[in-house]
């Protein structure tokens, strides 16, 4: 899928480079921003994207699925941050953008490791905000909704439906609305806009 979407922007004029990152590992982001900034000659923003999720409560939770719902939610954002943040300070512009979940926001039962994760990310990114402002380096959350996505194919339609119904926009969103918001947080004119929490989710957030 990477490479395919890296064709795509080589065709559209632009330029692209597929890295294989383990999200979990220093040294495979150490080598990832390396590579990124050989290539590019510097870097400006950094985008953590990468998230996992599988239900299970407090009782049900295994210590293996606890932490590795923390190592990829949680932990491989303070390692992205860590390794990139030499290279966003030199840029005088740098832009972070963490994805969260409304689920960070409003917990769910049966979702203990996710629900604690998400809303980690919020925290983080708020104290990485205040930490690097005075840097050149804004640090935001995107708070996702509902999204179409091949997670949303699997689930039951009449639970897809009662879901869908509490959005007030009626619909979910599609995985273009995230990186449209990205896009914005990334650029210029949001210059003036860190440590805050950005909800695309059809007005769901508010009709709570």
């Amino acid at each position: 899928m990477a490479k395919g979407v890296v064709a795509e922007i080589r065709a559209a004029g632009g330029d692209a480079l597929f890295i294989r990152l383990d999200v979990t590992d220093a040294a495979s982001w150490n080598n990832a921003i390396a590579a990124a900034v050989e290539a590019f000659g510097g870097l400006t923003t950094l985008s953590n994207t990468a998230g996992i999720i599988h239900p299970g409560g407090f009782e049900e939770e295994s210590i293996e699925g606890w932490n590795k719902m923390v190592a990829v939610n949680q932990t491989a954002i303070f390692l992205g941050i860590k390794a990139a943040i030499p290279e966003l300070v030199k840029s005088g512009n740098g832009s972070i953008i963490n994805i969260s979940s409304l689920i960070g926001m409003f917990p769910t039962a049966g979702n203990a490791s996710y629900c604690a994760t998400k809303a980690a990310v919020r925290i983080m990114s708020k104290a990485a905000a205040l930490e690097f402002v005075d840097r050149g380096v804004r640090v935001n959350t995107i708070v996702p909704g509902g999204m179409n996505t091949p997670i949303t194919a699997n689930v039951p339609p009449d639970v897809l439906k009662q879901q869908t119904s509490q959005i007030p926009m009626g619909k979910l969103g599609d995985p273009i609305d995230i990186a449209n918001g990205a896009l914005f947080l990334a650029s210029d004119e949001a210059k003036y806009i860190t440590g805050v929490d950005l909800p695309i989710d059809g007005g769901w957030s508010v009709g709570v």
